[in-house]
């Protein structure tokens, strides 16, 4: 397999929902953070990414015919270099609203991950790349992460050719989705997914998981 989309959205903007999407359309398996759950083993793949620019991208995604969410929308231009071809898709959200979501979700889940001070696995990986890395420890500074996730919107909009792109919100439903990809709409509603309630519901059972 290779990858044939690649979700450039932060976390918290829609990605499960869009992971399930894609399968459903035929573009999966989709890899999200869900997936490193249960692929341990691809932790290291992923600290390492973050260390140096030499990633065998071929073995964490040979499985896979799309990705989502984070850790793989931090990768966006490494990824675009290996998979020229691949359709972009920016998932957006209002940046006050999805502010509001990752504070209450996955921020406050890897600041808990964080101060159990394990060795690095996935929680700490979480935490290092998202955190520490795309925010700059500043990521309870309000303005200070709006003005990170508009400036990523922005490079995104700024990179990816036109015709490759679809700037998304996932409330549209299936109609840009499907007419972006080619594919005819489904019959079954557009998947909704693991907003800000069911996350934190389920919270301790899966506490390194964004929407």
């Amino acid at each position: 397999m290779t990858l044939k989309v690649l979700g450039a959205g932060f976390g918290r903007t829609g990605t499960n929902s869009l992971k399930l999407a894609l399968e459903m359309l035929g573009y999966g398996p989709c890899y999200h953070m869900f997936e490193l759950a249960k692929l341990p083993e691809h932790v290291k793949l992923w600290n390492d990414a973050i260390d140096s620019d030499d990633m065998d991208w071929d073995t964490l995604f040979k499985s896979y015919q799309s990705t989502v969410d984070w850790p793989s929308a931090a990768f966006l231009p490494q990824l675009m270099k290996k998979y020229p071809q691949a359709k972009v898709i920016l998932t957006l959200r209002d940046p006050d609203d999805w502010y509001e979501s990752a504070s209450t979700t996955i921020f406050n889940a890897m600041e808990q991950q964080k101060s159990e001070g394990k060795s690095i696995d996935l929680k700490q990986m979480q935490a290092r790349l998202i955190l520490e890395g795309i925010f700059s420890g500043r990521h309870r500074d309000k303005s200070h992460a709006i003005s990170v996730y508009n400036e990523h919107i922005n490079n995104v909009i700024n990179t990816v050719p036109e015709k490759q792109l679809l700037q998304f919100n996932v409330i549209e439903g299936w109609a840009p989705l499907c007419k972006f990809l080619h594919v005819p709409v489904p019959a079954e509603p557009f998947p909704k997914s693991n907003d800000k309630e069911e996350f934190n519901k389920h919270r301790p059972a899966h506490l390194s998981h964004s929407k």
